[in-house]
């Protein structure tokens, strides 16, 4: 049996002769052309706390979007999409947000970021392709972003820094796609470590590395339901938590962010706010200590606590922030259910997407085949339930 690492490798080596091979088809097959990837992520714990300035503990995983690219001719940016069996195209002096909306705005987005930044951008042929489900809350956008960053700069022979370059992608997604996100995504497909998930403190931005313990696998699980974080309820949950930093301010003049609200704060601030929006502000509040206390789960091999922050993290989400779906419950109650699991909960902004599990590593292929088959007698547009394995950073190979 081939070890994780060896499998991670000739996966990435097809993904990378997919591209290719579909790169000289589109433009050329005399040319020969570079590969950049970036990782999709799961977020084991601390949802909806980036935006306010508190922890999260995101995992890159073996999934990601992998970008062709080769210079291009003067100025223009021309980009096939697999996926969408679609090419565009653009003068890179002439990019200026907002984007139409499609796929393409992200890459344009990328591209005219790096120009406000002062990066001197040269014409680029590139082709996306990817084995990273979109909308499924595994940040395709994200990873999409920083593989084409990567692209771009590589072109261009600027030179790559990856925070500086996540904080870039992060500035084309708010005002090229219209999602008001975080850093917490960008951040991970940026500099995400191999065999470890990142403790994230979206305030500074220091990261500390978290090992898995051996005992002990994560778990994808595809709902297979798709979401558009533009068009939900994402930017008005973001909105609430900037109008109750606004009223809470009367209460504590220094404030910067819900990360600075501990309990006793928002009780007293009670009053102030309305009642939906202290609901919302309860499960931040809450789960912003939960991304450091599973990193001292992890490290310590107490997969059972590190379990049970994930399930309690599941539900405030559900009955307090009021971003979970049926599926999501569904899925993540099918999976408690199993003898190896240890917790899960959903993950990303919800709405649907995937949910995550930490399981009893010997018991991982068991829990796949089960829970995935419950799921399927409910839901038959289930997506794809897999062990993940956490992935390096953008890249070039």
């Amino acid at each position: 049996m081939q070890s994780p690492r060896a499998y991670a490798s000739r996966h990435l080596m097809r993904l990378a002769v997919t591209v290719t091979e579909g790169f000289r088809s589109v433009f050329g097959p005399d040319r020969i052309p570079r590969v950049a990837l970036a990782p999709g992520r799961v977020n084991l714990i601390g949802e909806h706390t980036d935006y306010n300035d508190g922890f999260v503990l995101p995992m890159a995983v073996d999934r990601h979007i992998a970008v062709a690219f080769a210079p291009g001719e003067g100025g223009k940016l021309r980009v096939h999409a697999t996926a969408h069996a679609e090419t565009r195209e653009a003068e890179l002096a002439a990019l200026s947000p907002p984007g139409d909306g499609s796929w393409f705005a992200y890459v344009a987005g990328v591209a005219w970021a790096l120009r406000e930044a002062g990066h001197a951008l040269a014409g680029a042929d590139l082709v996306v392709a990817g084995d990273l489900p979109v909308g499924a809350g595994l940040s395709s956008s994200a990873a999409l972003e920083l593989a084409v960053a990567r692209s771009l700069c590589a072109v261009a022979q600027e030179p790559w820094d990856p925070i500086a370059m996540a904080r870039l992608c992060q500035r084309a997604e708010h005002e090229f796609a219209g999602v008001q996100c975080g850093i917490m995504d960008q951040l991970a497909a940026a500099v995400a470590i191999e065999g470890a998930a990142l403790l994230v403190d979206c305030r500074s931005l220091k990261l500390a590395p978290v090992p898995l313990p051996s005992t002990a696998c994560v778990v994808v699980m595809d709902t297979g339901v798709r979401r558009a974080l533009a068009g939900s309820a994402y930017n008005e949950r973001r909105a609430a938590c900037a109008a109750a930093v606004e009223a809470l301010r009367s209460r504590a003049p220094g404030m910067h962010s819900l990360r600075d609200v501990d309990g006793a704060l928002l009780e007293a601030g009670r009053e102030v706010l309305d009642p939906e929006v202290f609901q919302l502000v309860q499960h931040v509040v809450a789960e912003t200590q939960r991304p450091p206390d599973m990193a001292e789960a992890l490290g310590a091999g107490d997969v059972g606590r590190a379990g049970r922050l994930m399930n309690d993290s599941h539900w405030s989400l559900r009955d307090l922030y009021e971003v979970s779906s049926r599926e999501l419950d569904l899925v993540t109650r099918l999976a408690r259910s199993h003898t190896g699991c240890r917790g899960a909960r959903m993950t990303g902004a919800g709405f649907g997407g995937c949910a995550v599990a930490l399981v009893d590593a010997g018991g991982a292929e068991d829990f796949v085949a089960t829970v995935s088959h419950q799921y399927r007698r409910h839901v038959e547009s289930a997506g794809e339930f897999f062990v993940a394995r956490p992935s390096a950073g953008a890249r070039i190979v």
